[in-house]
Formats: C-alpha cells, structure tokens, sequence
C-alpha cells in the first residue's frame, strides 16, 4: 500500500478500538446525511456504512479515492467526492434543506481554515465530530487570559458549542503523528450565544484585534474608537485583546458600526 504522503497532512487511522469508540461517540442513525472529510484508506468509512444509508466522502487524494470507490463501491449508500474540503461546496449537499453530520479526521496542517471553512455552512449542519490536533482543541475551548486564546477561540464561541470528548495517542495512527489529537463534538447553534448584530463587522475586528493581541484596546483601535466609547461599553481602555469575553468583542464591533 502506498506510504502516507506528507505534503497532505496525512495520518491513517488504524487502532480498532479507537475507531470503534469514535464511531459510538458519533452514534450515526439511517436518515443522517454523513459527510466526511478525507476518507483515507477507509478506517472510518467502512464502520459508518454499515450504520448509515447515506455518506459522503471528500477525498482530495486520488488515489486514496480510487481504493475508496474500489473497496465499497457496490454500496449505493456512499458517493466519493473527489476535492479539496477547504473548497467545497457543502450547501449542494444540503440543497433539499437536509441537514449535514461532518465527521473528520482533519490535517493537521489545514484544520484552523477548515474549521473557519465548515463555519459558513453552519446553519445546514447539525454537528461535526472532528479528530484535531490537540493543540487545536485547545485553542477551540480556551478561556481569555491564556496563550491558546484568540481568533478561533471566539469565533467558535459565538456560533457553536463544543466539547472535547476524548484524547487520542500517535500510535493509533500510521504514520505516528509528533503530536497528540483530541476528538472532539461541534454543534453550531441556531442563534449566537451573545448578541452579534453584523456577522462581518464582528469577524474582521475580532481578525484585527487579536493581529495585534499585545496593544491595548485603546491603541489597537485607535481613529476607530475613542478610550471613551471603548469604556462607556463596559470595556477596560487598557486592557489587551486576549484579556476580553467574546462577548466583547461583539459590543466593540456593534460601537464600531454605528454612524
């Protein structure tokens, strides 16, 4: 079989019992509309056939798609997409207003864009369950204060809830990775957690502050809002990007809009 290539970002899963409490933790059900993201040699895609009458595979690497297609390509449940995941366009899986479950081993060397990617398409999915490098997740679920938060900490917290399930050692994978994954569950919501009232204006200063994460708020913002309206929001003029509730940035981003 052919090696892993590197320029992919590719690790295999292989550990049957890792794939087994992955598969339990994504609990597919008939109905669902699975879609994941870079088949691989199949480790995932077998046992979630036998559990689902509809899934689809995003398959960058031809090769891997060609032994996907050969190996469970009688089964009318599959179709093999052949595609860059950080490109596609999931909302022509949704076209008929069915739900998407994105499942996913992600590359380790794509998966922050992805994620941002899957962010635009969160009102057509239900959930993604997600193995992530470690550091990652760390990142998705931290709290203000720490090195890990920024950019992805608090876009994640405005669109969805997450919960980081479990983690998963090198060797469950060929080749070992240098580094540990986390599994982990994204469930997008329905509404923002906190007040959001225009999405691209939130995006770009939260994309700003955290460009430059060691000014103050007053610096940083500086000719776009003054120490006053920055603390007339309830917000320390002083402080730095990554001391802020995401929250906040929302407020900044609604002072910033107004005429």
């Amino acid at each position: 079989m052919r090696r892993a290539r590197k320029r992919l970002g590719q690790h295999f899963l292989h550990d049957p019992n890792v794939i087994r409490k992955i598969v339990a933790a994504i609990d597919p059900k008939h109905g669902d509309r699975l879609v994941e993201i870079g088949g691989g040699r199949g480790a995932l895609t077998a046992p979630l056939l036998e559990r689902s009458d509809e899934l689809h595979v995003i398959e960058l690497d031809d090769h891997l798609a060609d032994v996907l297609e050969n190996n469970y390509g009688d089964c009318a449940s599959l179709t093999v997409h052949r595609g860059d995941a950080l490109k596609f366009d999931y909302l022509r899986l949704a076209a008929d207003s069915a739900a998407l479950r994105i499942v996913g081993n992600l590359p380790y060397n794509v998966s922050t864009p992805l994620l941002f990617r899957l962010l635009a398409f969160r009102t057509n999915i239900v959930d993604m369950h997600l193995m992530l490098q470690k550091e990652v997740v760390d990142r998705m679920t931290a709290q203000p204060g720490g090195k890990d938060y920024g950019r992805l900490t608090v876009m994640l917290a405005a669109w969805t809830d997450i919960e980081a399930c479990f983690d998963i050692g090198p060797g469950a994978f060929t080749p070992p990775p240098k580094v540990r994954s986390t599994f982990v569950r994204v469930r997008p919501r329905r509404t923002p957690s906190f007040v959001v009232r225009d999405e691209a204006a939130f995006a770009g200063l939260v994309m700003r502050l955290f460009s430059m994460r060691r000014k103050t708020l007053a610096r940083a913002l500086k000719g776009r809002l003054s120490a006053g309206q920055i603390e007339a929001a309830g917000i320390e003029p002083g402080a730095r990007p990554e001391t802020l509730q995401p929250a906040d940035f929302a407020r900044l981003a609604e002072l910033e809009t107004v005429p």
